[in-house]
């Protein structure tokens, strides 16, 4: 382990002797990099449930996998953003805005985290981990997220692009046309049918201050759908996705 490194918990070396072991050797098959520190990986892989400090019982942050997914947020929009801009040479910025927003989006998050085979590889609380926590959006993106943030963290950007690129590459090429804004895309559907506008609500705002979950609703007339979000503006759109498929079904 690497000293002063400030994402790598003390505690995370005794637990890379244990049975999550194996979550880790699978993960690094999936990333396709062995990693210098793979307690960065376990760090990664770690759910809050299970990053519990054994005498108060309260979430150890530095433990879990909250702050890598932190980093690896920001790690996957920038990569994300320099292969748009190099894939669509002659798209202007609100068309680039909206392929971004869809390919960084829980729902895609989730389900390439699924395909990979990741979320097996997750460590949770017993309690959560038979409630089938792992299989939430929430849980799988967030994971996918850290476990850039540590391969970025664990071999830097180049590495991080590779997989990257790897992992998104179905999704890039099945974006013909640059997507609609869902918010946008409900509006109109709304407008011409003569039904009124869409109305958000903030049903609840939980989780740490700098990684807030925000729980939002839509209505339209007798219909709703309710999704969350890292940031009111995405659990807009996901509940907005969500009312529109259901309105258009």
């Amino acid at each position: 382990m690497a000293d002063g490194n400030p994402l790598v918990a003390p505690i995370l070396g005794d637990l890379l002797s244990t049975a999550l072991q194996p979550s880790v050797e699978t993960a690094q098959r999936i990333l396709g990099h062995a990693f210098a520190r793979p307690d960065l990986l376990l760090e990664a892989l770690t759910h809050r449930s299970a990053a519990l400090d054994n005498w108060t019982g309260k979430t150890v942050f530095s433990a879990s996998n909250e702050r890598l997914e932190f980093v690896g947020d920001r790690v996957l929009g920038l990569l994300i953003a320099e292969w748009l801009a190099e894939r669509f040479p002659t798209e202007p910025e609100g068309a680039l805005g909206r392929r971004l927003a869809l390919l960084v989006s829980q729902p895609v998050l989730a389900e390439i985290a699924a395909h990979l085979g990741l979320v097996e590889c997750l460590s949770l609380s017993p309690s959560e981990d038979r409630a089938g926590v792992s299989k939430r959006a929430t849980v799988s993106a967030d994971a996918l997220e850290a476990v850039i943030g540590a391969l970025y963290t664990d071999a830097g950007l180049e590495a991080a692009r590779r997989f990257v690129r790897s992992a998104w590459g179905s999704v890039i090429e099945a974006q013909k046309v640059p997507p609609k804004d869902a918010k946008t895309g409900l509006q109109e559907w709304a407008m011409h049918r003569a039904r009124g506008l869409p109305v958000y609500k903030v049903i609840s705002t939980t989780g740490p201050s700098h990684a807030p979950i925000f729980e939002i609703s839509v209505t339209l007339g007798k219909e709703s759908a309710v999704a969350t979000g890292g940031n009111k503006r995405q659990a807009e759109q996901e509940a907005a996705s969500k009312l529109l498929e259901k309105l258009q079904s």
